[in-house]
């Protein structure tokens, strides 16, 4: 009888939120069953209602392996699955595994983290991130994200690792960490990761960037996808700053500066200067697009610069739009006040 060491031996939960995910979501369920077989795993699909094969394909394989469960997520947002699941499934559960259908994992991942939590003793492990595409739009976007062009310098998007952060692509964790928080805030459709990670270093837990594995992800298809995901990302963010008091990293600073210049932009037939600060935006992206490449030796990666524009411009309108939402909620609330002060 071979023995292994306690970490892999513990209970662990790993919860796949999934929506209209049927070309990946078998590959991803049968890669981690793989690893269930010399690991104590299962897992759950939290399902937000999918509207294309993805819960056939699921109940097929939960069919055959007793250890795949399909749940429905009816609030249909990441945070609510992933809640749900842990307090339906993971009352025996040491850790929880969070697994995107929308990406790809490397061999031994879920046992690579096992290891790095029982020698760091970290509360939640984290990873980088790694982007390709497949069509041309694709890696287009991939060549962006992967580049300070469309991750700002970002530490887990940098393929970074082997430090203590405040923040990562969600991995593993311990679920006495994830309860003892509150698990994710469900009102946050968005940016979920980090407000959780506010609140865990805020309250003292620990967080580990491993470099020893990693996620590979696949971006939206789209110019119009891509930006309306980084909408609700930049929307994410600004909730994240509003709730948490936080100081904005300089990226997020820089990043906040596109949307007033492109509608300064629009004032540009009363003065041509108007447009001059959109106008060197867009010439730096296609010029830094244009410049990866000629590095990637790859024609459609050139065109990185225009998928960064729909990233940066998505995630500032976003952000202001979360901003002035909450400028105008604050003025209401002091209108009111004021009213009944003078009633009173």
């Amino acid at each position: 009888m071979i023995n292994r060491p306690p970490t892999l031996t513990a209970p662990i939960l790993a919860v796949i939120p999934c929506l209209n995910e049927a070309e990946h979501i078998e590959s991803i369920v049968t890669e981690f069953l793989a690893e269930a077989n010399h690991l104590n795993l299962g897992i759950v699909v939290a399902d937000g209602g999918s509207t294309d094969h993805s819960r056939q394909i699921v109940n097929r394989l939960a069919r055959h392996d007793p250890r795949v469960v399909l749940m429905d997520n009816p609030m249909r947002i990441q945070a609510a699955g992933i809640n749900a699941a842990v307090r339906r499934y993971g009352k025996e559960a040491q850790f929880l595994l969070r697994i995107d259908a929308h990406a790809n994992y490397p061999d031994h991942y879920c046992e690579d983290l096992l290891k790095v939590q029982a020698r760091t003793q970290a509360d939640s492990v984290v990873v980088s991130m790694r982007t390709e595409g497949r069509t041309c739009f694709q890696r287009a976007a991939a060549a962006a994200q992967n580049s300070i062009l469309g991750n700002g310098g970002s530490t887990h998007r940098n393929h970074t690792g082997g430090r203590w952060v405040d923040h990562g692509h969600h991995a593993l964790i311990t679920i006495d960490a994830f309860r003892a928080v509150g698990g994710y805030d469900e009102t946050f459709s968005h940016n979920e990761d980090a407000e959780l990670d506010a609140r865990l270093t805020d309250q003292g837990f620990h967080i580990y960037l491993t470099g020893e594995t990693y996620v590979t992800y696949y971006p939206r298809e789209s110019p119009t996808a891509l930006f309306w995901q980084y909408f609700n990302i930049g929307r994410g963010r600004a909730r994240n700053l509003l709730r948490h008091r936080g100081i904005a990293k300089p990226r997020h600073l820089i990043l906040a500066v596109v949307a007033p210049a492109v509608c300064l932009s629009l004032l540009a037939p009363f003065d041509r200067f108007l447009a001059l600060p959109a106008l060197g935006w867009a010439l730096l992206c296609f010029g830094y697009g244009a410049l990866l490449g000629h590095r990637q030796r790859d024609a459609c990666a050139a065109a990185a610069g225009f998928a960064a524009m729909a990233m940066q411009a998505g995630w500032s309108f976003g952000f202001f739009r979360t901003l002035l939402a909450e400028v105008s909620r604050s003025g209401r609330a002091n209108q009111k006040a004021g009213r009944g002060q003078v009633a009173r």
